[in-house]
């Protein structure tokens, strides 16, 4: 799975996509991810399920594209089944941590 971070101020972003969701563009209706102009968000570093893990959990905010990322916000706890949605028949999940 491809990892990037982004940190904005205090709040931490981390975007997860499967390696194999790379640079398509994925339609459902009138909706769009595509993940080849806005690869950028997406694509850092190649990580394992543990390091992906690790970020997830101390992530403001997460963004979830493909099978296996999706997978892993669910086993960990941060995503159920009622979250995901399917665009193109791919799973995508975003989730927010709110704190007050």
């Amino acid at each position: 799975m491809y990892m990037k971070v982004h940190a904005h101020g205090h709040s931490t972003i981390v975007a997860l996509c499967d390696k194999e969701n790379m640079g398509k563009v994925l339609r459902k209706g009138g909706l769009v991810l595509d993940l080849k102009a806005h690869a950028y968000f997406y694509k850092g570093t190649l990580v394992s399920e543990a390091v992906a893990a690790r970020a997830l959990k101390e992530a403001d905010s997460i963004n979830l594209v493909g099978k296996r990322a999706v997978a892993l916000a669910k086993k960990l706890g941060l995503a159920s089944d009622s979250d995901v949605m399917r665009i193109g028949g791919v799973p995508h999940v975003q989730v927010y941590r709110i704190t007050v």
